[in-house]
């Protein structure tokens, strides 16, 4: 049975003004380890993973034709006129429906587990992107190092549309905690290393993505077992980083299918 909610009419509420904030700074969900999730999509992805949002907000007009795995998704719900709702959401045409979610602990780096190393980038649309791409192709953690875009933040929450809850998030992390990581790492480089789709990929191992302009960092490069560039017969000078970051993520996961594949026919 649906929980019976609660009717919300004035901007000034204390969970408004919460809300506003996590809709609204990129970082407010460190202080608050709470995280705002907007429209239907990021909800249901919420959901499929098993997991339960803390307060489920409707507009007043979406409530009474909400379907029941939203209105049930939460023990505590309410419901806001859609002019507050506008007043909260971040997107250009604001949703019916979102979630406020609690944060689990803060994680830390998991050894032996295949990664992605985010390298100080910036664009909240590169790192949503390549959230995507981890979680398509295997890679169970996304480690960020210092100076890296928020992974939580509101941007690339959207842009990863829901990746984020099938993936180890670990941020604010030094070069040397890298080590904890225990698989090979692998750099990507506009202009030299092995040719990706000649490489012979370890597995597990972890890809280390550069920031924008400046790419890998010496003290990373210096770490890296391998180095890879992606070949690019029509001449470009380099590749976008969510681009390259699909590109040899799902190289490196083929590759993996394939061994598999192998292995199992072998025991046959």
């Amino acid at each position: 049975m649906s929980a019976t909610p609660h009717a919300i009419s004035s901007r000034d509420n204390p969970l408004l003004k919460r809300l506003r904030l996590l809709a609204q700074d990129s970082t407010a969900y460190r202080k608050s380890g709470q995280v705002w999730l907007e429209g239907d999509h990021l909800c249901r992805a919420l959901l499929a993973r098993g997991l339960r949002p803390a307060t489920a907000v409707f507009t007043e007009r979406f409530w009474v034709q909400a379907p029941h795995d939203l209105r049930d998704a939460a023990d505590h719900v309410v419901t806001v006129p859609d002019a507050l709702m506008a007043g909260i959401s971040g997107l250009e045409s604001p949703a019916g429906v979102g979630f406020v979610w609690e944060l689990p602990a803060a994680p830390t780096v998991l050894p032996g587990v295949a990664a992605v190393v985010l390298d100080r980038l910036q664009d909240a649309g590169n790192v949503g992107s390549i959230l995507r791409s981890a979680a398509a192709f295997g890679f169970g953690q996304v480690l960020a190092l210092k100076g890296t875009a928020a992974l939580w933040s509101p941007k690339v929450v959207r842009s990863g549309m829901g990746a984020h809850f099938g993936l180890r998030l670990v941020e604010g992390l030094s070069v040397a905690e890298l080590d904890a990581l225990d698989v090979p790492l692998i750099v990507t480089s506009s202009h030299r290393g092995d040719w990706l789709h000649q490489a012979e990929l370890p597995w597990p191992c972890a890809w280390v993505l550069g920031h924008e302009g400046q790419g890998v960092s010496a003290a990373l490069e210096a770490r890296a077992g391998q180095a890879v560039r992606i070949a690019q017969p029509g001449g470009e000078e380099s590749l976008n980083v969510a681009a390259a970051a699909a590109i040899c993520l799902h190289a490196s996961g083929a590759q993996q299918a394939a061994s598999a594949r192998n292995a199992g026919l072998q025991t046959l």
